[in-house]
């Protein structure tokens, strides 16, 4: 899957969804967390973007340049995209 340029990985372990971009620097792509509508920037590098989407792949709700340690919810999410913040 594409999205805005990024190849886009399901992260669909425990593990996968545990580690998700924490730790990693000079991200070129992005990770989708299907049955989700939470995610944390805890242990990040880089700043994000993050896209809430619906079942039907319906953008719900967007943020921009995603600092370290911060908790977002969206409750009505089905699905988080998450993406390194172009400068």
């Amino acid at each position: 899957m594409k999205f805005e340029g990024f190849t886009i990985y399901e992260c669909n372990t425990f593990i996968k969804k545990l580690k998700g971009l924490m730790f990693k620097k000079n991200i070129n792509y992005g990770l989708i967390f299907k049955k989700c509508n939470s995610i944390h920037t805890f242990f990040m590098k880089q700043n994000i973007d993050v896209i809430f989407l619906d079942k039907n792949n319906n953008i719900i709700k967007r943020y921009n340049n995603i600092t370290k340690n911060k908790i977002l919810i969206c409750k009505d999410a089905y699905q988080v995209i998450e993406i390194p913040h172009k400068k």
